[in-house]
């Protein structure tokens, strides 16, 4: 079940907690009061000053400017994926393990690999959308790779987001279809914030496609992932839980050191789309 959502500042000191950080180094400023005792936009936005540059902008202007701030960022090696999942993604009530993010299942983090009841790295925007492979930079962004089941990976395959189909085996919830996949509920936010994450984050000006949503699906190798106007449901139905916050918490402070701005403010995607 998810976590209802929280406030940005109790989101913030939610991750900062499950990391074992100072909430104040998480969340970067903490922001004051004013002499009227009104909270500054810091306080009232852990993340203000990170996303300083694109306060108060809609469409295709705040898209522009989360892209400027998003880029900025370390990159992880494809082999450093493998590690770096068992961490993000570890499982809050067992440490030895990881959440598969279809199947929902807590599994050893030592099962990593090829076998057929192994752990494998997901690619939630389809490596073959847009051609990208497992090069540093989209191949191994963090931000949407994720640990899952070998065969349900496979089953995944370079599908596109859609409702409807036939159960997926070792994934209860998740659905699927000749052209299409459905993930079980409580991840459908997670997924939609992943995929616009990755529209946003690159956008062909950095040796790679430029990646964008569409609302269909069959999108095969193109640049694209659908559908839109699904996973902007999704994104409303299922908004970001504490695990969500505390994976892109990591991501930053440890990784990356970008953030995905839909999971600190999911209220943007209908300010973009």
């Amino acid at each position: 079940m998810k976590i209802s959502r929280m406030t940005p500042w109790a989101a913030a000191l939610a991750a900062a907690t499950l990391i074992g950080i100072p909430a104040a180094a998480s969340a970067g400023q903490q922001g004051t009061t004013t002499a009227a005792g009104n909270p500054t936009a810091a306080a009232t936005d852990p993340y203000a000053d990170y996303y300083a540059n694109a306060q108060g902008k809609t469409g295709p202007a705040l898209k522009s400017a989360l892209h400027d701030i998003i880029k900025a960022q370390s990159k992880v090696t494809y082999d450093g994926v493998w590690n770096a999942l068992k961490v993000t993604d570890q499982d809050p009530a067992n440490s030895a393990n990881v959440i598969l993010l279809y199947s929902g299942r807590s599994q050893s983090k030592a099962t990593n690999g090829g076998g057929v009841n192994d752990w494998n790295r997901e690619h939630v925007w389809a490596k073959s959308h847009g051609d990208f492979g497992t090069a540093t930079g989209p191949g191994t962004d963090l931000h949407h790779l994720r640990p899952e089941d070998v065969t349900v990976n496979s089953t995944r395959g370079n599908k596109d987001f859609d409702k409807g189909g036939s159960p997926v085996g070792e994934a209860p919830g998740s659905l699927t279809d000749a052209d299409s996949f459905e993930p079980r509920d409580a991840v459908k936010g997670d997924v939609a914030r992943m995929l616009l994450y990755m529209a946003v984050r690159y956008d062909g000006g950095d040796g790679f496609a430029n990646l964008e949503m569409n609302d269909k699906v069959n999108n095969g190798s193109a640049p694209a992932m659908g559908r839109i106007s699904l996973l902007k449901q999704w994104n409303q139905m299922d908004p970001p839980d504490a695990f969500e916050q505390r994976r892109n918490q990591v991501i930053f402070d440890r990784y990356q050191h970008n953030r995905n701005p839909f999971i600190d403010h999911p209220e943007w995607v209908d300010s973009i789309w």
